[in-house]
């Protein structure tokens, strides 16, 4: 079985590019998964084939990164619309770091807006591998009624709902298709010293030669040749797939690719898992591409036993079919297999890098409908996130409550949607509260004595303290100058404990930080004192000083990193600007081509704000990862209202 997937931004028709690919010969079989992942088996050309079908939305980029894992090569869809190139440009980001050749189609070109060439050059922003044009669109007045290819250079008038009519290359597309097959050409010559001597030499090269010098071209994916068609009318679409027939590379390349990229040896990779669902009363199911011999159920894999092996269409066990390399097929009882992974008989090994996806900026609370939910809620988030890994699971600090990061909007109401139907647990979901802290703004000194008599043996301490301010980010300390034994050695340490005990919460409810602690002198009973009564003494007189220190609020301010197309670059300083943030400075990203590393520092209260900004600003592909910086003061009425929040339950920690 070969194995491809078909990517690209929302509404440019990927899955009616899946449709009729697998219409072209026979009846296909489908199946899908929640995440919106769909399986497409068909046969063309004497061959079993497999289209998986990644979802177009942005938050859902991580199932489109592991379905490349599986796949000998792509179908990128994109708009013909040159405006429209910068949402195609996560999809070149990951197909450029997967190393998975490429094919390039422009779809819709039924209803063009914009020329060919511009939608090419916009598309090339972000793209290291050049875009070749293998084929030009034939006109009448506005309309597109045709293609020309460059290699054969023969032309094809579009038919509705029929295969493509072969014609002559009219006169008025003549001299356009002359240069750009001479382009495509010299493109091509890069590569191969023999074309290169034919065209030096002025030598016409055969169509056969240039369609086997242009497949060992994209298995080798040195280009990205780029094909055009209106799927929707089935134009385009017998040419398309007859390139991935003869172009794309077998199974046993993809082997020797993910063996290269990662920690294995190409003799033990086995199988590689690429998506994960649970269904109702069945549990797990893994779907796993075949790379070498040997698959059946019981069969080592991974470490452990392979569970039941079902078809993907009628989900029924294949326990007598044996999966040969290249197979695709989806695996129950089979929870020891993460996704994504690369696995041998008796390991698992870690996906590339380039399979991790965007860091999660969406932030919620679950609650469940119930207290008898609350452990399942948090053993179920748990499996969930090993067959998500755009998922983040976390706990709230203070609260100890469920914390999860999402991709986004649709992310969170997939991942609620699954908690209902599959596992039967309701919830709700809420923002989590900013982590503020609280200092003093000047030092005091305080005298406390704690004498408390209980009958029998009583309580006695005596302390003299100093509290003042630390400067920031250097936390709490503690030292101490006592002179004379006047207060013992041995109840040093308890007046330490009781000094931290009551910087846990200070006068306006929250943990005190960046405050110094002295103990400077006391007095000792030889009966009475006690480390108890000491670290008593110490943390009331400690909250005595510090509702006496001008107490201040302080706000978590976080470092954000955001990773955006350049276009995008210029709106984001008044984004943060309006968030009150401050503007670090941008690099281009040398990881990416087109896109920029924009850094800021920004409050946490503004966080939720700024990713639906920048959610709005970037057509939803710019993303943000953030790390805690530090605490700033926070003043006046901003302040007050979060003081005033903090004395209701769950609105601020």
């Amino acid at each position: 079985m070969r194995c491809f997937t078909v990517l690209g931004p929302s509404q440019t028709g990927k899955s009616t590019v899946v449709e009729k690919l697998a219409s072209l010969e026979g009846t296909p079989r489908k199946s899908g998964s929640p995440y919106g992942l769909n399986l497409t088996e068909f046969s063309f050309g004497n061959e079993a084939w497999c289209a998986l079908d990644a979802p177009g939305p942005n938050e859902a980029l991580a199932h489109a990164q592991h379905a490349l894992l599986a796949s000998d090569a792509c179908i990128l869809c994109v708009s013909s619309a040159p405006e429209e190139a910068v949402l195609a440009a996560p999809y070149l980001r990951i197909l450029e770091a997967s190393g998975t050749p490429c094919i390039l189609f422009v779809n819709r070109m039924d209803e063009p807006r914009g020329r060919l060439r511009d939608v090419i050059a916009a598309l090339q922003d972000y793209a290291n591998h050049t875009l070749l044009l293998r084929q030009i669109p034939i006109r009448e007045g506005d309309r597109i009624i045709g293609s020309c290819d460059l290699i054969s250079e023969r032309a094809w008038r579009y038919r509705e709902g029929q295969p493509s009519a072969l014609i002559a290359i009219p006169e008025n597309t003549a001299e356009r298709e002359h240069e750009a097959r001479t382009e495509l050409l010299e493109h091509l010559s890069e590569f191969d010293d023999w074309l290169l001597e034919e065209l030096i030499e002025d030598r016409e090269p055969s169509s056969d030669a240039l369609y086997a010098i242009s497949s060992r071209i994209l298995r080798e994916n040195r280009i990205i040749p780029v094909l055009i068609g209106a799927a929707s009318h089935g134009s385009g679409m017998m040419r398309l797939m007859k390139a991935l027939r003869h172009e794309a590379p077998p199974v046993g390349v993809l082997r020797q690719r993910l063996a290269h990229t990662g920690t294995v040896e190409e003799g033990k990779l086995a199988a590689v898992s690429f998506h994960a669902y649970y269904r109702q009363n069945v549990g797990k199911t893994v779907l796993v591409r075949a790379l070498g011999e040997g698959l059946r159920q019981g069969a080592s894999l991974g470490g452990s036993s392979l569970g039941a092996v079902q078809n993907l269409a009628n989900g029924r066990s294949n326990s007598g079919v044996l999966p040969a390399p290249g197979d695709v097929f989806a695996a129950v009882k089979s929870d020891h297999l993460p996704v994504p992974s690369l696995l041998t008989s008796g390991a698992v090994v870690a996906p590339p890098d380039w399979t991790e996806p965007p860091t999660p900026m969406l932030e919620r609370i679950l609650v469940p409908g119930s207290e008898r939910d609350e452990n399942k809620l948090s053993e179920t988030l748990a499996k969930l996130s090993e067959a998500d890994r755009g998922l983040k699971v976390l706990q709230e600090e203070g609260t100890g409550a469920q914390l999860v990061r999402a991709q986004g909007p649709v992310h969170l109401r997939d991942l609620c949607r699954t908690l209902s139907d599959v596992f039967h647990i309701s919830v709700t979901d809420r923002t989590p509260s900013p982590i503020y802290r609280e200092t003093i703004a000047k030092p005091s000194e305080v005298h406390y004595r704690h004498r408390k008599q209980t009958g029998g043996a009583g309580q006695f301490a005596d302390v003299k303290l100093s509290i003042h301010p630390n400067e920031r980010g250097q936390g709490f300390s503690f030292g101490e100058t006592i002179k004379g034994g006047a207060v013992p050695r041995n109840y040093i340490p308890a007046v330490e404990a009781g000094a931290r005990e009551a910087m846990e919460k200070g006068p306006l409810g929250f943990e005190v930080i960046d405050v110094g602690v002295t103990l400077l002198d006391g007095q000792h009973h030889t009966v009475d004192s006690s480390e108890h009564a000491f670290r008593t003494a110490s943390k009331m007189g400690v909250r005595q000083a510090l509702s006496e220190g001008s107490t201040v609020l302080m706000q978590p301010v976080f470092r954000t990193d955001f990773h955006i197309p350049s276009v995008y670059s210029g709106s984001l300083i008044q984004i943060v600007a309006a968030l009150n943030g401050q503007v670090l400075g941008f690099d281009r990203d040398e990881t990416a081509k087109g896109w920029d590393i924009f850094r800021a520092l920004v409050p946490g209260s503004a966080l939720e704000d700024l990713a639906r900004a920048l959610r709005s600003a970037t057509q939803g592909i710019g993303y943000f990862s953030k790390t805690f910086d530090h605490f700033e003061e926070l003043y006046g009425k901003e302040a007050d209202a979060i003081v005033r929040a903090k004395e209701k339950p769950g609105t601020a920690h």
